[in-house]
């Protein structure tokens, strides 16, 4: 038998895509270094007592973060929901087997409406998974103090926070204020930071009693999602694999996973990971800077992690091609190019290089170079088979 490993692409007919979008669920989250593979192979060869490895996971979590412990569930979606759950029961055995009833308990949770994000599902669905009854506070461009502080009542188990691009950029109330505010009233803070595994211990430091985010995303290991703050919470969290949680448990090789991408995080210079990253950035402005109708930025994470995208924004009338067209045509292509295509529909699109080697790089250029610098007839095409409209026109107006 070959030790060879198949070609997952031909054998299922599968489309081969480059990553030019970031840390994407829906395209598999990250490739897993080659550095955490070894220890999630070898796990799966052996049998384990999941509690043991699960507070090794607590131990590692706890130096990791600067929290004062941690555990492991499938995803963030479900850390969340468990969170949810476990302000709610504590370890009490008798109130975890009784959810998703919350008769008797506390069982509202407090969100800012700008935060009431859909990721791929609704952080507000995470939260009613549980049994929670959740309040949206404010508006969606607006929170403020008085606004939380009326929501809080003797009904209230916790107040979850998001930290993600996906939130609104301005008029909501910071982190540290939300804490100061719920922890006036014992009520704690759950925080949703997915993609913010760089900036976990900042929002440890900030006062989260729990906070999530996920193992297969920046920390570039297996499926799961990595839970860190109060011990007592945090073991209220693990406990509810006796009850809710239990299909949303965590396999033997997530918890490795997690494992293995911690200790390798604690040991990368993360200001020379950075460098790597902005150097393929800068690759990709050299490579598109020149061309009519097309200007370049730099967009730095919102959120402050410590990596940065090349923002491509395209003047339909002068490049006569829009950006959705463009986005659209490299999804398209073979391989299938995914550019971070949020906004789009305001004549723009970022090339995030963290999951691109040099290669991807040039190979991401060259096809939007064979986009951007067609022939006024191809791109004419293009736009009659992707963009819905007129060329040169966007095809998305508030108007019509």
């Amino acid at each position: 038998m070959s030790s060879e490993l198949p070609d997952l692409h031909a054998k299922y007919g599968l489309t081969n895509i480059i990553n030019a979008c970031g840390k994407m669920t829906h395209l598999g989250g990250a490739i897993v270094l080659p550095e955490i593979r070894p220890q999630v192979s070898s796990s799966l060869g052996h049998f384990f007592d999941l509690d043991e490895i699960q507070t090794r996971a607590g131990e590692t979590i706890a130096k990791a973060f600067g929290a004062e412990w941690g555990c492991v569930t499938a995803c963030t979606g479900a850390g969340i929901a468990l969170s949810v759950a476990a302000c709610m029961t504590g370890k009490d055995a008798g109130r975890v087997a009784q959810l998703p009833d919350t008769t008797g308990m506390k069982n509202r949770v407090v969100l800012q409406k700008g935060h009431a994000v859909n990721f791929g599902a609704p952080v507000t669905q995470m939260c009613r998974l549980a049994g929670a009854s959740v309040v949206e506070i404010g508006t969606v461009n607006g929170s403020t103090e008085v606004h939380l502080r009326h929501a809080i009542d003797d009904n209230t188990a916790a107040v979850v926070f998001v930290v993600s691009h996906h939130t609104t950029r301005f008029g909501s109330i910071p982190l540290t204020r939300v804490v100061e505010i719920a922890h006036e009233s014992g009520v704690p803070v759950i925080v949703d930071g997915a993609a913010q595994s760089f900036v976990m211990a900042k929002i440890i430091a900030a006062g989260a009693d729990l906070a999530i985010c996920s193992g297969h995303k920046f920390l570039c290991g297996t499926t799961a999602g990595v839970v860190a703050g109060r011990r007592e919470l945090v073991e209220a969290v693990y406990a509810q694999n006796r009850g809710v949680g239990r299909p949303m448990k965590v396999g033997k090789e997530g918890i490795f996973g997690v494992l293995a991408s911690l200790e390798t995080r604690m040991a990368t210079d993360i200001d020379q990971w950075q460098a790597q990253q902005d150097a393929k950035r800068d690759r990709i402005h050299e490579r598109l800077r020149g061309i009519d109708g097309v200007g370049l930025d730099v967009e730095n994470d919102p959120n402050g992690n410590p990596f940065s995208r090349a923002q491509i924004r395209i003047d339909p009338t002068r490049a006569r091609i829009s950006a959705a067209v463009v986005a659209s045509a490299l999804e398209a292509g073979n391989p299938s190019i995914r550019v971070r295509a949020h906004h789009v529909d305001e004549g723009w699109f970022t090339v995030d290089a963290n999951e691109l080697t040099g290669d991807d790089v040039e190979l991401v250029c060259d096809r939007m170079l064979d986009v951007l610098q067609a022939s006024p007839e191809e791109k004419a095409r293009l736009t009659k088979m992707y963009g819905g409209g007129r060329e040169g026109v966007p095809e998305f107006s508030w108007l019509s």
